[in-house]
Order: structure tokens, then C-alpha cells, then sequence
């Protein structure tokens, strides 16, 4: 008996000096983040888990600088003034062309209402299956947190689409009255269909009833109360984009410079705002640099 406690002793002490020696190795965990002085975190994964790590100089967009989307801009600002206010609001999906806005839309969300206490923290979409996390890890906090998710899509077997769903609206739990979902993407309906799933009768992959599949696809989108669609912009939106930002980059507008915007939205394949940008930079510092 004695030489069996002996051996378990032994083996105690050894597991005691490797578990000692493995967290010499791990990355101490990440200190708690103060939220009077922190405006925007990121999650990022840590090891099995995750944490929120501030982000020191968050991007902001400046709210003059959104044009051609005046209706979106209206609405969203709205939703989030009623959320900051301690109102009821809606979680947004921002959804249509690339290119025009919809992820700057939100980023100029904190540069208008962080002193009024709106927070953004921004999740990768295979971190959503974290969302119940970072719900704790906010809860109680007296700031509003618009979690941000850029560029929303998945696959049939997503693990991130369940995580969501039930974040948006069908957990006991729910999220917390302090926490918004604001998502964008390039597509209105965020899970692929397929032509044969409209069809009651056909049988694909053993499905019985395909009819409830597609229902079970649409019914992500349902969730977010409000929707926001984002089109292509006209010539005459484009060119104005193009000379705001020629503007705020302290360059100068002329004629040449229309035509050349137009010439660079065609080899650029369609004009939004991330093009007229682009066109931006490239013309002011070609400008810069002659002189």
C-alpha cells in the first residue's frame, strides 16, 4: 500500500512540474479591457477559446465622406441612435454590390455615437460559434456593443450559421439588451440554394421535404429586423464620390480627371465607392508627384 502511494506521489509531482513547465510556454491571457478608454476590440481566437483584444487605433470613417447611400446612412444612424439611447432596435443586415459602402457604413456608427457610449467589437465569421462569450464577457458593462461581422456568407454545414441563429432570435438565453448584430454582405440570402430545392417533388440528397430546407435558409435573413440593400452607383454618383474624395485627399478637380475616373471604372469592371477611392489616391499622388 504504502509503495502504491508512493508511486502516485511520484506521479503527482511529475504532472505538477510538466503542467508548470507548459504554462512557462502559453500566453498569459489577455487583461481585461476598459471600456472608458478602449472604443473598438477585435475577437480572436486563443487556443480553444477566445478573448477581446482592443484595438488601439480603430478605423473610422467619416460621415461626410458616405455618399450616394443617403437613405441607408438615415436608417442605420436611426436604428443605432434608438439603440444608444437605451431604445428597442433592430439588428441590420447591410447586403448588395461590393464596393459600396455597407462595411464603412458601420464603422462610421462608433465615430458618431462613441461618446454617447457605443462600443464596436468586430468577429471573423468562423468566430461566431464565440458569440455566446463575447455576450458574457460584455454583459453587465454600462457601454452599447454593436458586434460586426464583414462579409457574412456560409455553407450548408456551417457550424457560425446555428451560433447566430440562435443569438439573433430562438435561444432561451438571447443576447444581452446592451448587444447588436450588424452584418454585411455581398448576397441578400447568406446560405446557398439550389435550383432543385424549389421543387417539392424532386428528390435531392434524400431530403424528404426540400420545400423546409429552403425555408430553414431563408430563415436566417428573417432575423435581422432591419435590411439595407446597397446598388451600384450611376455615373453622376460616381463622379461626385470620385471628387469628395479627390477633395479630402487635397487634390485638385478638373475635366481630365473626370474622364480618367470614368476610364478607371470601366477597367475596374463597374463604379462604387471603393473604386472612386482607388481612382483617388492614384490620381491625387500621380498629381503629387509632377509637381
Amino acid at each position: 500500500m504504502a509503495t502504491m502511494n508512493e508511486s502516485l506521489d511520484q506521479f503527482l509531482a511529475r504532472a505538477e512540474s510538466l503542467l508548470a513547465r507548459l504554462d512557462a510556454w502559453l500566453p498569459p491571457a489577455p487583461p481585461a479591457i476598459d471600456w472608458r478608454k478602449v472604443r473598438a476590440a477585435r475577437w480572436q481566437r486563443h487556443f480553444q477559446h477566445g478573448a477581446l483584444l482592443p484595438v488601439a487605433e480603430p478605423q473610422l470613417v467619416a460621415w461626410q465622406s458616405l455618399r450616394g447611400i443617403d437613405e441607408q446612412k438615415a436608417a442605420l444612424d436611426r436604428n443605432t441612435r434608438q439603440f444608444v439611447a437605451g431604445l428597442p432596435a433592430n439588428n441590420a443586415l447591410l447586403s448588395g454590390s461590393r464596393g459600396c459602402g455597407k462595411s464603412s457604413l458601420v464603422k462610421a456608427m462608433l465615430g458618431r455615437h462613441a461618446k454617447q457610449g457605443l462600443r464596436l467589437i468586430e468577429v471573423d465569421r468562423a468566430d461566431l460559434v464565440h458569440l455566446p462569450e463575447i455576450a458574457q464577457a460584455i454583459a453587465g458593462q454600462p457601454y452599447r456593443f454593436i458586434v460586426f461581422c464583414d462579409d457574412l456568407s456560409f455553407e450548408a454545414d456551417d457550424p457560425a450559421y446555428k451560433a447566430l441563429k440562435a443569438v439573433l432570435d430562438g435561444s432561451i438565453a438571447g443576447a444581452p439588451g446592451n448587444l447588436l448584430i450588424y452584418a454585411t454582405s455581398n448576397r441578400r440570402h447568406l446560405m446557398p440554394e439550389f435550383f432543385d430545392e424549389n421543387a417539392e417533388a424532386t428528390r435531392r440528397g434524400g431530403e424528404v421535404h426540400p420545400g423546409e430546407s429552403t425555408e430553414e435558409k431563408l430563415s436566417l435573413a428573417d432575423r435581422f429586423g432591419l435590411w439595407l440593400s446597397f446598388f451600384p452607383f450611376d455615373q453622376d454618383a460616381y463622379l461626385d464620390i470620385v471628387e469628395s474624395w479627390v477633395v479630402a485627399l487635397g487634390g485638385r478637380v478638373d475635366a481630365a480627371m473626370r474622364g480618367e475616373a470614368l476610364q478607371w471604372a470601366i477597367l475596374r469592371g463597374g463604379r462604387s465607392g471603393r473604386v472612386a477611392r482607388q481612382f483617388a489616391a492614384d490620381w491625387v499622388g500621380r498629381q503629387g508627384l509632377k509637381r
